[in-house]
Formats: structure tokens, C-alpha cells, sequence
């Protein structure tokens, strides 16, 4: 599971192509920074002051129960005051918890050996130790804004060093002859600190932040006073921890000494590249060629697709115009003889309007969310930037839903745009709210970080209320004063009676079978993005992300074009719903995937995470039906306008 959920991440600068590519043709454009993220200068310890660096520790993380907790929730070394960092509104909804840390480090000053603090071991200190080692929790450290991460040596990858997010709190093992298992601690770390010096100022920015943890078991002379030295590791006669033969055994009523030594090694990588070792992960030259492989045959199959449709619909516009009676008119068959009902109002049409008005909504936020990442706006170094943009994006989007639903809504007829306005601002929040609220209960049960604190909460129910709803009322009374567009054909009074169909153009089979190759355009992808949310791993690939959604916008499109055009060749004229559901089919095998992905990839054991693992993919379902069935429904309704305004109908 670890070596597979490492190999996810090589060659990520392979993906960024497209945007590079985009970038480059840009001129004239000036270095920034963005806020938070700004190059921070330190002084060597030559200096006659040299700078203290700030070690900061963040959530303890684990893949198998998708359950941080705070740093202090264990009973490690702890500074003579708890400071928290303040946290942006994605940073608390991802549950990073940042605070100080007990951690000395000067610049470029090497220390060794130095003894953070003892704690004796009570049996609920030892039972908190044992079940956040036997859920594989890790430590998440930042200094400069980099995470602490520990190198692995690989011998069978192209590059030999990858690199874990966090160390693990400790192990569990068994003695040489003996079968019981034991938990051990790691209790001294050797921190090593990269820096670049600035050969013109002298100061250095940090560019790299390691760890290798070891569990030992700390021996020294006397009783225990702050001045003890350790016979296991001191400086003094240069013996130093360099294993872990005699690891520290979590017992109760025995002792833990945390210790740590610093290291700094100065490197060629400058400040801009610091991330690189991140996110270049090593992989197999054979998964990037699947991902091209896959999407040039969505590409191949929509492009024929649109050729095959082009001709047909090229030939039977001509034949039918050419007709010279109404006789004539009268036999033919297929989609010409539905023109007078095709533009009648569906069943349930208020709810239609809602659902497309919230996919306009979620279209303008995923748009310009993809290119603000593009364009490196929303890097990994900006911690919880991305969710907080999309937060944003989502309520700025409310006025393009309120137009979007009530301007369809009274091409309807529709004259009540007040109560259209108002469901599409309550109707997809609420409903992912109650899921949302019911996760936030489970995640408060457990005690954890990850619960959405109360004052974050008001800021959402603002963010809803005091934002998202009122554009979404001033763009529903806009769109709804905007004149409806006319249908290009009469209706007629009375309906059509629809012959009886054939089994394949059955609605849910046709429904069903529309949701495959949108979801085959995704679904390779989909894979690098529940890593990187479930595995605990950066995800970076924006660039190929955005064509990926391109081919998505493409692919949901034309295939609802087909399928609407062969449903409309077997008279069948309620086209409406089936355009939104045939696109929008695809999330129900994104759901399936993850359910997939869940008992194959992850080794999540616990009730309370699998809940949490399938209310979120729920949501997350519910939001790509959501985006994929408006752009089905748009894509089918600018077709069959296209086409009936082509015909000659008196």
C-alpha cells in the first residue's frame, strides 16, 4: 500500500506541460509573491545574532482512519505556552491544527543530542500511545512553511530517494525469540535542515525539511535532574543515535526521554524549487503513457462521434426541406415529427431549473478554479488555499445560478421566479449541509481535529446566507426580466402519443449507458485525486488536470447529443430530464469506483471512517452529477434548437 501510494507522484512536471506551455507565451510579466508564501531571509549563526527558526507542529495524520487529532492531543514535550497559528478557512476544514513547538533550532547552529524532555508512562498515557501506533498515526512538523517529510531510499525506482509526508509516532515488532508484540516509540528524531545561501547578502532560505526517526532507549547515570546527561547519546563524547537496536518500549510506569539533533546541509536547490522534491515523486514511465492512451481514445471516439452526426443530421435536413407536399411530409418518420412537441415543458420543470441553475453555479466554480491552479495561484505551499478558493468561487457563482434557472424557468411559461430563485440558493446547500453536519457529529464523537469548530461553522452558514443567497435572488431577478428565447417551433395544444419504444432506447437503460464514457475520461485521474485526499499525498497536476475537465466538458456533450438524437428518431420527444440524467449517470460510477477504490486501495478498518469515506464521496457524487448533467442538458438543448430552426415548417 505504501510503495503503491508513493508511486503516484513521478514526473508531475510532465503534466504541467500544458500549462508551461500557456505560461511561455506570456511576456512582460513580473515576479510576485503570493501572501504567506514569500521567500523568508535567515541569518548564519557567524552573525552576531544568529535568527531562531520557528518549528511548528501540525495534525497527527492517519490513512487508516481518516481521523487527524491535534498535536497536544498526545502527551509529547509541550513549550511553556500553547500558541496557535492563526488558520485559513481551508486549513480548519482540512483539520490542521498549527501550533508551537518546544523545538530550539538557531541557523546553521548543529546541535546534538539535546533533551527535549521526560515523561513517565501512566496506563492511559500508554493506551493513548499504543492505539495511535497500532492506527499507523504520523507527526506533521513545519518549519518555513515546508512540511517535515522522511527520506526513503528506494533501489528499484529510477530515483532512489522518495519522500513520506510526517513520521511515524512509533512502531509495533516482536524480540528476537519471542512472538508477543510490542509497540516502541520514537522518541529521538534527527532533523536536517537545507538552506541556499545568497552568495551576494550572506543570509539563506530554507529548502528542504527531513527527518529519521529512532526508538531507543535513553540510559543515564543517577537520578533524573535537568542537567543529566545521557550515556545512550551525548555530545560530549561524540556518540551519536544512529539505529534503533534498542528501541523505547511503551510500558507503563516506565519513563520516555524525547531527544533530537539538528543537522544543516546547504544545497544547490533554490528557494522557487523547494517544492520539487515534493512533488516529483518516482513512477513508472508506463503509467504516464496509460493516461495519454486513454484520453486520445475518448478523443478519437468523440471526434468520430461528431463527424457521424454532422453527416447524418447534414442529410436528413436536406431530405426533409426538399419535400414539396404535405403528404409527403406526413410519411416521413423520425425526429422531424415531433417538432410540435419537443419544446413542451417537462414534468417537474421547477426542479429541472433548479438542478441547471446549481450546475451553471458549479461549472463557473470548477472554471476558474482550474485556471487560477494553472497559473500556480493555488500551490501546495498555500496550505488549505485551494478549498478556500473554491469556498469563495462558490458563492461569488450564486448570480450566475439564479439567472441561469429562472431565465429557463420562464421560457417555461413560468411566472413564480421568487420561489425558483430561492430553491436553487437552498436546495444543493442544504442538502449537503444536513450530510456535512451529520459527519461534523461523527467526527466530534471521535474527538478529532477534523471537526469543523463552531466558529467555523457560523462563517459557512454566512458564507451561505449573507453572500450565496442574495446573488443568487439578484441574478434570478435578472435572468428572469431578460427576455425567454422563442422556440423555433410551434407547440402543439394537444401531445403526441409516443409509439412504443425498443428495448435499447429503453430511458433507464439509454440513461445508464450515456454515463460510461464521461466517466472514462475521469476515471484514470480519479485515481491520482482519491490518492492524494485518502493516502495523505500532494496532488499537483493542474495542468493535465484542466485538459482532463476540457475532454469531460467534451465527451458529456456530444454523447448526449447522440443519444438525444436517436431518441428523438424514435419519436420519443421528452427529452428534457434524459439529456440532464444521461450525462449526469456518470457519477453514479464514480461512486461505484470509490467504493471500489475503498476495499482494494485503502485499509480503513474503522466504522466511523469508512461512514466518513462515503458520506464524502457521496458528496462529492452528488456535485459531478450535479456539473455533468448541466452540461449534457445545454449541449442537448443548443441541438435541438439548432436543428428545428433549420427546418422549414409552415
Amino acid at each position: 500500500m505504501e510503495s503503491q501510494s508513493r508511486s503516484i507522484h513521478n514526473k508531475r512536471s510532465t503534466a504541467m506541460i500544458p500549462a508551461l506551455l500557456f505560461l511561455s507565451l506570456i511576456h512582460g510579466v513580473h515576479c510576485f509573491y503570493l501572501p504567506g508564501v514569500a521567500p523568508e531571509d535567515f541569518q548564519n549563526v557567524s552573525s552576531p545574532l544568529g535568527d531562531p527558526l520557528k518549528v511548528k507542529v501540525n495534525k497527527l495524520t492517519s490513512i487508516k482512519t481518516q481521523l487527524p487529532y491535534s498535536y497536544y492531543s498526545l502527551p509529547f514535550c509541550t513549550p511553556e505556552k500553547i500558541v496557535d497559528s492563526a488558520e485559513n478557512l481551508g486549513e480548519v476544514l482540512r483539520g490542521d491544527r498549527i501550533e508551537n513547538s518546544p523545538y530550539a533550532f538557531t541557523m546553521q547552529e548543529p546541535q546534538l543530542c539535546t533533551v527535549l524532555c521526560r515523561i513517565m508512562i501512566d496506563a492511559k498515557t500508554a493506551k493513548q500511545f499504543k492505539e495511535k501506533i497500532d492506527d499507523e498515526y504520523r507527526v506533521n512538523m513545519i518549519l518555513d512553511n515546508l512540511p517535515l517529510v522522511v527520506p526513503i531510499k528506494r533501489l528499484d525506482q529510477a530515483s532512489n530517494t522518495v519522500y513520506q509526508l510526517g513520521y511515524h509516532i512509533g512502531l509495533k515488532g516482536q524480540y528476537a525469540g519471542n512472538k508477543e508484540e510490542k509497540y516502541f516509540i520514537h522518541n529521538h528524531l534527527a532533523f536536517t535542515v537545507k538552506y541556499h545561501r545568497d552568495l551576494q547578502t550572506g543570509s539563506s532560505k530554507i529548502v528542504g525539511f527531513e527527518v529519521k526517526p529512532y526508538s531507543i532507549k535513553h540510559e543515564y547515570e543517577g537520578k533524573w535532574s535537568e542537567k543529566t546527561r545521557l550515556t545512550t547519546c551525548n555530545p560530549h563524547t561524540k556518540r551519536t543515535v544512529v539505529n534503533s537496536n534498542t528501541p523505547l518500549e511503551v510500558e507503563v510506569n516506565k519513563e520516555i526521554i524525547f531527544s533530537y539533533d539538528v543537522e544543516y546541509q546547504e544545497s544547490d536547490v533554490k528557494w522557487a524549487s523547494r517544492w520539487d522534491s515534493y512533488l516529483l515523486m518516482s513512477d513508472d514511465q508506463i503509467h504516464w503513457f496509460s493516461i495519454v492512451n486513454s484520453l486520445m481514445i475518448v478523443l478519437f471516439l468523440t471526434g468520430m462521434v461528431a463527424m457521424i452526426m454532422l453527416r447524418t443530421l447534414y442529410r436528413d435536413i436536406s431530405k426533409y426541406n426538399e419535400l414539396e407536399t404535405q403528404e409527403e411530409a406526413l410519411e416521413e418518420t423520425g425526429w422531424k415529427l415531433v417538432h410540435g412537441d419537443v419544446f413542451r415543458p417537462p414534468s417537474n420543470s421547477d426542479l429541472l431549473c433548479v438542478y441547471v441553475g446549481t450546475g451553471v453555479q458549479f461549472l463557473g466554480m470548477v472554471l476558474v478554479t482550474m485556471i487560477f491552479a494553472v497559473l500556480g495561484f493555488l500551490s501546495p505551499s498555500n496550505r488549505g488555499g485551494l478549498m478556500t478558493a473554491m469556498l469563495l468561487l462558490w458563492v461569488s457563482m450564486g448570480i450566475f445560478a439564479g439567472y441561469a434557472s429562472t431565465n429557463l424557468y420562464k421560457m417555461f411559461k413560468g411566472a413564480e421566479w421568487k420561489k425558483i430563485a430561492a430553491k436553487t440558493a437552498f436546495m444543493f446547500p442544504a442538502i449537503v449541509f444536513v450530510i456535512f453536519f451529520v459527519l461534523n457529529a461523527l467526527i466530534w464523537g471521535q474527538k478529532s481535529s477534523g471537526a469543523v469548530p463552531f466558529g467555523t461553522m457560523f462563517a459557512l452558514v454566512f458564507l451561505w446566507f449573507g453572500i450565496s443567497v442574495p446573488l443568487v435572488i439578484v441574478g434570478g431577478y435578472v435572468g428572469f426580466k431578460k427576455p425567454a428565447m422563442e422556440d423555433p417551433v410551434k407547440t402543439n395544444k394537444i401531445p403526441r402519443q409516443i409509439p412504443e419504444q425498443a428495448w435499447y432506447m429503453n430511458p433507464i437503460f439509454s440513461i445508464l449507458i450515456g454515463g460510461i464514457l464521461p466517466f472514462g475520461a475521469v476515471f484514470i485521474e480519479l485515481f491520482f485525486i482519491l490518492t492524494s485526499i485518502w493516502l495523505n499525498q500532494f496532488y499537483y497536476m493542474f495542468g493535465f488536470l484542466f485538459l482532463v475537465f476540457i475532454i469531460l466538458l467534451i465527451t458529456c456533450a456530444e454523447i448526449t447529443i447522440v443519444l438525444c438524437y436517436f431518441q428523438l428518431c424514435s419519436e420519443d420527444y421528452k427529452w428534457w430530464w434524459r439529456s440532464y440524467l444521461t450525462s449526469g449517470s456518470s457519477a453514479l460510477y464514480l461512486f461505484f469506483y470509490a467504493a471500489f477504490y475503498f476495499f482494494t486501495k485503502l485499509e480503513i478498518t474503522k466504522l466511523v471512517s469508512g461512514i466518513l469515506y462515503f458520506g464524502y464521496m457521496l458528496i462529492a457524487s452528488y456535485a459531478f452529477f450535479v456539473l455533468t448533467g448541466t452540461i449534457g442538458f445545454y449541449a442537448c438543448f443548443c441541438f435541438t434548437r439548432l436543428i428545428y430552426s433549420s427546418l422549414k415548417i409552415d
